[in-house]
Parts: C-alpha cells; structure tokens; sequence
C-alpha cells in the first residue's frame, strides 16, 4: 500500500481506521491521497511506543488519552504565516477595526477568536492591525476591554503560540510599520528572532479546543477567523460548524474564512457576504 512499507506494519485497515478515528473526533476527512501522510505523522508515536505495528499502536489508543490527544495534533497541525490572505486584514482594518476601537474606547467588552489558530502567527497578525502603526494609540486600544481567544486542537501548536516568539524572516511579510512597532529582537544565540509585543501578548487567551466539541464560550464574537481549517471537513460538517460561528457573532459581526471556503446550507440565512470570504452577522436574524 505505501512503498517500502510492510502492510504487516501498515496496511489499509490500519489506515482506514486511522479515517474514522480523526474525522469522528475533528469532523476532518482523511481521503486515499493522505495514506502516506498519515504514516509519516504517526510513525514517530508507533517507534517511541514500542510497538512493531500501526495495529498494535491504534488498540492502545482507547486506554491512553494523552497519546491520543499527540495522534489528533500530529493530524491535525497546518502550515501558516504571518499576514496571510492580506484582503482579509485589509478589510478588518478599514472596515471592521473603526468599529471595534469606538466600541472598547467607548467601555464596551470586544471580543476576537482565532479559531485553528495554529502557531499563533493569525492572531498576532490581526492584533497588531488592530492596534495599529501608532506605537501612542495601539496601547491606548491595548488597554481597553478587548478580549483575543486563540483555539486549537494541537496542544504542540498551542504552545508555538504562547511562546510568541517566531524566525525574524517570517515576519517578512508584516507591513514594516507594524513590525518595527510590535516586535522585537530577542539574543537566541542562533538565528535572529522576533518576540511579539507583551501588550499584545497580554490581550490574548489561549485554550485547547476541538471545534467538534462543545465550546465554552458565554458570550458572542465581535469578530471570528476561522481559515483553511474547514477545508479538510466533509460539506455537512463545514455547515454545522459555519452555522455555529454565525450564532456565536454579535448582529453584524464579521467572520472570515479561507480563500477556497464558502459559507452554505443554514448560515446563508444568518450571514452576508461583504467581500471574498468575508461575511457579516445579519442583524435582523
């Protein structure tokens, strides 16, 4: 089945479960193409194991919540970059961001979700749009009632994230502006790297959380990012999932998804699209 591989070790049963154990826990499918990508990311659980097959492997799982908790985030962990799909933070800045600042400035609570937030590389993105090119203004927003959650399944991705702390080169992509004001350079002895801002470290919240599961979260979103996480769901699971981003928003708050996503099914009801992949809460619904 895969080249050079033993279907003693690995064979199809052994991925078909593999399947249906990630898309029953995530919601993600797991297509023929992915069999080789499966056995890549879990053969380093297998040999720390101690077991000699996938199977033996797989039987363990149901009694050891720890390791199957590194099987879901070895799964599950996307490649991401800072100020990615740029019209997306473009149209927060110019169209979401005013909203936001006179809501917190005014002593309203705001609320921003990064949902698959990976390594952390969104969220920073967008809180440091929010706050802006003036270093005087973006702490003054920094200060407010605004709350950032970043969630994602990969407790690995998550503490990328916290760390806060990324190559200086991926940070190429950031307008200069804002990467002159809300980074700086750490001693690493290796590699220079850029550390985000502790104002900005200080408005986010980090949580594990399985968007399949239950979320919880009281209170509505002023603003969500959830892209290039449903691609890799089946087309009812990517409806549910959109239709609850959309109850979880504020009447005409904005969610963003990813470039090859579209929102359908019942959230058509509840949201507007307002630009590419961009969509607004209804405020009638």
């Amino acid at each position: 089945m895969v080249p050079g591989i033993s279907p003693a070790i690995y064979g199809e049963g052994d991925f078909r479960r593999i399947a249906d154990l990630i898309h029953n826990e995530t919601g993600i499918v797991l297509s023929e193409r992915k069999k080789m990508l499966a056995y890549s990311r879990l053969a380093p659980l297998v040999r720390r194991s101690g077991l000699t097959s996938f199977s033996a492997f797989l039987d363990t799982l149901a009694g050891d919540p720890a390791t199957f908790t590194e099987v879901v985030a070895a799964l599950t962990t996307n490649h991401t970059y800072f100020h990615r799909e740029p019209h997306h933070f473009e149209h927060f800045e110019s169209v979401a961001r005013p909203g936001v600042v006179a809501r917190a400035q005014g002593g309203a609570p705001v609320r921003i979700w990064s949902a698959g937030c990976s390594t952390g590389e969104e969220i920073w993105t967008l809180l440091m749009v929010l706050l802006g090119p003036s270093r005087e203004e973006g702490l003054r927003i920094a200060r407010s009632k605004i709350v950032a959650l970043a969630s994602d399944i990969s407790v690995n991705a998550l503490a990328g994230a916290r760390a806060a702390s990324y190559p200086q080169g991926s940070l190429d992509a950031l307008p200069e502006s804002l990467r002159r004001l809300w980074c700086a350079a750490v001693e690493t002895g290796g590699e220079p790297r850029l550390a985000i801002d502790p104002a900005i470290v200080a408005m986010v919240r980090f949580r594990t959380l399985n968007l399949m599961g239950e979320w919880p979260m009281q209170r509505p979103f002023d603003v969500i990012f959830c892209r290039n996480v449903m691609i890799y769901f089946d087309t009812p699971t990517k409806e549910r999932l959109v239709e609850r981003f959309a109850r979880q928003l504020v009447p005409g708050g904005f969610l963003y998804i990813g470039h090859s996503e579209r929102v359908s099914g019942p959230a058509t009801a509840l949201l507007e699209p307002v630009g590419p992949t961009i969509y607004r809460r209804s405020a009638a619904t």
